[in-house]
């Protein structure tokens, strides 16, 4: 299970080290790829067997889950990590993402996001004040 928040920075070459928390549980791989809000998802490889079974059930004949299906899968890399915890990550990734230096790994029960510190910052502050109001509409869902 991923949970909490972590700051690091993202090198010149787009090497991000992931947070130390996390190491085993992901694994020597994992695939990165283009996340909602403005984020990445960073999946285990047996999240993203899971991931992409769902991708593949989508009709062929929906556009909308035909092009879910592209921005997804063209985006996504396999990444390995090295000896010092850190994932290479490709740099139409950085791009999308937005990732400069500053960058926050969220965890998300079942996957990570990697944000921009600036555009995590921003959205939080916009978020926050929605916080309980959500939590309301949600509470049905969780039970």
């Amino acid at each position: 299970m991923f949970m909490g928040e972590y700051a690091h920075n993202i090198d010149r070459k787009g090497r991000l080290i992931m947070p130390a928390k996390f190491r085993d549980e992901l694994g020597g791989h994992v695939v990165v790829t283009r996340g909602l809000d403005g984020c990445l998802y960073v999946y285990t490889m047996q999240q993203w067997e899971k991931v992409y079974e769902g991708l593949s059930k989508l009709p062929t004949t929906n556009k909308n889950a035909r092009w879910y299906q592209r921005m997804v899968l063209s985006k996504a890399a396999e990444c390995e990590m090295d000896s010092q915890g850190r994932i290479l990550i490709p740099s139409s990734l950085i791009a999308l993402a937005k990732l400069e230096k500053e960058c926050l790994i969220i965890g998300m029960a079942n996957h990570l996001e990697i944000w921009s510190k600036d555009v995590w910052e921003n959205e939080e502050a916009e978020q926050s004040d929605a916080f309980e109001d959500m939590a309301e509409q949600l509470s049905e869902i969780m039970g």
